[in-house]
């Protein structure tokens, strides 16, 4: 990776996202992420997922499109797992323990039998932005890329998704995502985007409340009140290798 690749990325994002965080990629923290970035490329460290796909939640997913937003903390830091969508996986790659439990949660809540892949942009190009807090990270060494620079930038798109006019739905599971959205105007507090808690799919946690929490209805109930279309939950079983 070179530096000129780091600072193309930002020319190479989706139209209104790079409108919309334009003063982030020009901001002083955002230099330092360039340049840590590519300190430890050039120190060895393998870093996942490439750096085509730093920014993939945003480019499937504009603003005018957002109608749901989950939030995962890290990328998965195994070879050929990420691919810059938060629990997803490429195609090929087991399904992580947590996106299974999400796929039972969908079974138990919209009778969608789970597909044998882990691959999640037919949720992405709908709407679903599938967003981490941190979008980089190195080869076996979860959170390595924690406290450089992402979380600020992050913080700014959701802030950019609190600002729409039009309604969303942000599925919070965990403490960590609830902590970093807790600014969300919901509709709870005279907002008018719905914000749904839980803890976390993982197996560590998922039995405390994950499973049965009926995220997948509530969200599709609150779009379609609302005018909005529904998300079709329903993953294909054929998925090409993006």
């Amino acid at each position: 990776m070179s530096e000129s690749a780091t600072s193309e990325a930002a020319i190479r994002l989706e139209p209104q996202w790079r409108a919309a965080l334009a003063t982030e990629f020009a901001a002083p923290y955002m230099a330092d992420l360039k340049r840590f970035l590519l300190d430890r490329k050039t120190q060895g460290a393998r870093i996942f997922p490439p750096g085509s796909h730093w920014f993939r939640a945003l480019d499937l997913t504009p603003p005018d499109k957002v109608r749901v937003v989950i939030l995962g903390q890290d990328p998965y830091h195994g070879p050929g797992q990420a691919h810059g969508l938060c629990f997803s996986v490429r195609p090929g790659v087991p399904v992580p323990p947590s996106l299974v439990n999400i796929y039972k949660e969908l079974q138990r809540d919209l009778g969608l039998a789970p597909p044998r892949h882990g691959f999640l942009e037919h949720w992405a190009r709908q709407g679903v932005l599938l967003l981490n807090a941190v979008l980089t990270v190195e080869m076996g060494d979860a959170g390595s890329h924690q406290g450089k620079g992402w979380e600020r930038f992050t913080d700014a798109v959701i802030a950019r998704v609190n600002a729409l006019e039009h309604p969303v739905v942000f599925l919070l599971w965990g403490g960590h995502a609830q902590k970093k959205a807790a600014g969300v105007d919901s509709v709870d507090r005279g907002g008018r985007h719905l914000v749904l808690k839980a803890p976390h799919p993982s197996p560590l946690s998922a039995h405390r409340g994950f499973l049965g929490c009926g995220h997948f209805s509530q969200a599709n109930a609150f779009l379609q009140e609302r005018g909005l279309a529904p998300i079709d939950w329903k993953l294909p079983e054929s998925v090409d290798g993006a």
